[in-house]
């Protein structure tokens, strides 16, 4: 595969607190073959993150954290590290110091910005369990660029914060259950297969 391939689609999934149980959920669901690339941008301050530990027992996806220039690939989950922004450039991440590092952190709205603005291929963009409402800003551009929104259904969160400030964005294509998002996922990738990289429409959501 070129370096600069961005053409296939890119799976970001940003959560906070009782994200973890979202992320199992939704990872024992998917397929570890979709031919798409998956990033979990989960909130993350001082205390280092455990997640590429923890979740290869839920997926046969190799699981990665992200170093800075590490090669975006398909069938793939890369997982954030902590007191990071993470950035999209040349088919790469690129890792920066974290721009809001007191308050509420905004490291899934930064990264989202940047899928729009430098990854050809199909967006989606989840936003499951969290406190705060990190991603609902980005979720109106990853739209118009024809990506698609899921939130996590409030009902099915730990914490429902973030899902329901992303659903009050009105930029929500589905709310789901961690496991329906699994299966809307993998009907997405394919059909973004069949049409040309980053258009289309948001298929009916999964009975």
């Amino acid at each position: 595969m070129e370096k600069n391939d961005t053409c296939f689609p890119l799976v970001c999934i940003g959560g906070s607190a009782g994200g973890l149980d979202a992320y199992i959920r939704l990872l024992k669901n998917l397929p570890g073959d979709s031919g798409a690339a998956f990033v979990i941008v989960n909130h993350l301050r001082t205390v280092a993150t455990q997640l590429h530990e923890i979740l290869p027992r839920f997926t046969a996806m190799p699981v990665s954290l992200i170093t800075d220039q590490l090669l975006i690939q398909p069938n793939h989950l890369f997982i954030i590290p902590e007191q990071r922004d993470l950035h999209v450039e040349d088919g790469e991440f690129r890792l920066k110091p974290i721009s809001k590092p007191r308050g509420w952190p905004d490291v899934i709205t930064v990264f989202l910005r940047s899928m729009t603005e430098h990854w050809d291929g199909k967006l989606v963009a989840i936003i499951v369990s969290g406190y705060d409402g990190d991603g609902a800003a980005a979720l109106c551009g990853i739209r118009e660029v024809g990506g698609v929104t899921i939130a996590q259904k409030l009902d099915t969160a730990q914490h429902p914060d973030m899902p329901e400030t992303a659903i009050e964005s009105g930029c929500v294509d589905f709310i789901l259950s961690p496991e329906k998002i699994a299966v809307e996922i993998t009907r997405i990738v394919q059909a973004s297969k069949k049409s040309s990289p980053g258009i289309g429409t948001p298929l009916p959501p999964a009975p």
